[in-house]
């Protein structure tokens, strides 16, 4: 174990009495009557055996994992936010008067989290309501005595979600970019900013904001530096942890200056800006498939991607490209498309055709190039890692990155021709994007 985390035995009563705090980087509380029912079930068990052995028994709920903010004296719940918050529910309808716990002092503005509290103090209030007081009695006692949890406490916050990787194989592990939130949050100082940022964030699937940071930022920054990358990690955070607010390096002023337009490229402000980035490119890669579906100009995107179909709307778009790919290599090789696409326009703001065109030819060679294409060919070739297996070995990303103009992108000649690739898939595409070279 680490110098900078302990781990303590204690019981439930004591735990829920330290100055606890809900972090806004967690997520909702998600217990619902079916949770409640299983704990319930689980605490008369423990009550059984309780009498049984006339208190001399403990039953162990699982480990907490707690934050110490040594700068403001508090312990933010990192993992077991469910347990905590249903256990001091339950306490609160056994005993209406207590005030033991900060957490009574915590506000919550998810909507989701205020119905389940309420909907599950109910639950509670009608269980306890039920029992005579011999086991009212002894269930408060079994607070403070029985039930027991243990509670590792860390001081450097990526060791606490570190902990929380390695231990909480039941629930959803946090990934990178819930780190990222954690951190960014606490860059901010003024409230009202800080609610806006909750706000931005929540406004997206979870999912949807993993696959942008998975698919595109991580994989773009990388590239366009002609440097290999493969999953994104909780040990790759600092690529996105920007620049603090008070820094008084030239590089950090001239991004002050640049707030709020950003780059795919270039670094950011700590704390608000983390949140604008994310929203920003959202909606822009949101609006490129949109112009996708929507522009005739681009139809030849939708015959490589989708065939004879028209989506009507960006989800059915991404659902019919996944469909209609044969392999998992033309996957790879349509998210490179839209990875230089994403690139190209988020330097140029145009959609130049014959630009985008050479982008998707440039893509979808690669995929005619290799018979079996892996995401290890994908990093060479967008790095331009040279190979003689490959038709156009140029660093894309690179070139995007460096260029002045969008018409260095178009005046590109790109090569295409047959393949030793005599799969369907790519006799197919080769139809296609003969037509679109000519």
């Amino acid at each position: 174990m680490s110098q900078r985390e302990s781990a303590t035995i204690d019981s439930i009563d004591n735990i829920l009495r330290l100055n606890l705090v809900i972090p806004k980087y967690q997520r909702p509380y998600k217990w619902t009557e079916k949770n409640i029912t299983d704990l319930i079930n689980d605490i008369e068990a423990c009550h059984d055996e309780f009498v049984k052995f006339k208190g001399d028994f403990r039953y162990r709920i699982g480990s907490i994992i707690l934050f110490h903010r040594e700068d403001m004296g508090c312990y933010e719940v990192v993992d077991g936010q469910q347990r905590i918050l249903s256990l001091l529910l339950l306490i609160l309808s056994l005993d209406p008067g207590f005030s033991g716990s900060t957490l009574l002092n915590q506000q919550f503005d998810n909507k989701e989290t205020i119905y389940n509290l309420h909907n599950n103090y109910g639950k509670f209030r009608q269980w306890v309501a039920s029992l005579d007081d011999k086991f009212k009695a002894d269930l408060r006692v079994m607070f403070s005595s029985t039930l027991e949890a243990v509670i590792l406490i860390v001081t450097q916050l990526e060791e606490a979600f570190q902990l929380f990787d390695s231990q909480n194989s039941r629930g959803r592990a946090l990934y990178p970019h819930d780190l990222l939130k954690a951190f960014h949050l606490r860059e901010i100082a003024d409230k009202y900013e800080l609610k806006s940022a909750v706000s931005k964030w929540e406004a997206y699937a979870q999912e949807n904001i993993r696959e942008l940071f998975d698919n595109y930022l991580f994989p773009i920054r990388n590239w366009s530096r002609q440097l290999k990358c493969y999953s994104f990690k909780s040990s790759d955070i600092d690529m996105f942890k920007g620049i603090e607010a008070d820094s008084a390096y030239s590089y950090a002023k001239r991004a002050h200056r640049a707030s709020p337009y950003f780059q795919l490229t270039e670094t950011f402000i700590a704390g608000s800006d983390f949140f604008l980035m994310v929203d920003h490119y959202m909606q822009m890669l949101h609006n490129i498939k949109e112009e996708i579906i929507t522009d005739e100009r681009l139809s030849f995107i939708r015959e490589v991607f989708v065939g004879s179909g028209t989506p009507q709307s960006v989800s059915e778009f991404d659902q019919s490209r996944l469909r209609s790919a044969r392999s998992k290599g033309m996957v790879y090789a349509q998210e490179l498309f839209l990875c230089s696409l994403l690139c190209y326009y988020d330097r140029f703001r145009n959609f130049n055709v014959n630009a985008v065109k050479n982008l998707l030819l440039w893509a979808m060679m690669l995929r005619l190039d290799m018979i079996h294409l892996g995401y290890d060919s994908i990093n060479k070739y967008a790095i331009g890692d040279g190979n003689d297996r490959y038709s156009n070995n140029i660093a894309m990303f690179s070139l995007i990155t460096n260029a002045r103009r969008h018409s260095e992108i178009v005046s590109l000649t790109i090569s295409v021709h047959e393949s030793n690739n005599d799969s369907q898939e790519a006799r197919d595409l080769l139809v296609i994007l003969t037509k679109l070279k000519s």
